[in-house]
């Protein structure tokens, strides 16, 4: 026989190798992509979280002025 001419058994065995490789390979870079949507949407989710104090802060200031603000920000601690 020739490096052509392989048996059908030879020849199986390597494409039946990259065809497990290859659902691995998938597997990997789907679970890699799952990972980046869910940091996307945890970042996504801190922004609306500090965004929604800021307004929360400047509502407070509009409606109870300056001096409201203040207080407020010493009675939270790890703000103040």
């Amino acid at each position: 026989m020739t490096e052509e001419e392989k048996p059908i058994e030879e020849v199986k065995a390597p494409s039946e190798e990259t065809k497990a490789l290859s659902k691995t390979e998938r597997f990997a870079t789907w679970l890699m992509t799952r990972e980046e949507r869910r940091a996307e949407k945890e970042s996504n989710l801190e922004s609306l979280i500090r965004l929604n104090v800021l307004v929360s802060f400047l509502t407070l200031g509009l409606v109870g002025g300056f001096e409201t603000v203040q207080l407020a920000i010493t009675m939270i601690p790890y703000l103040g």
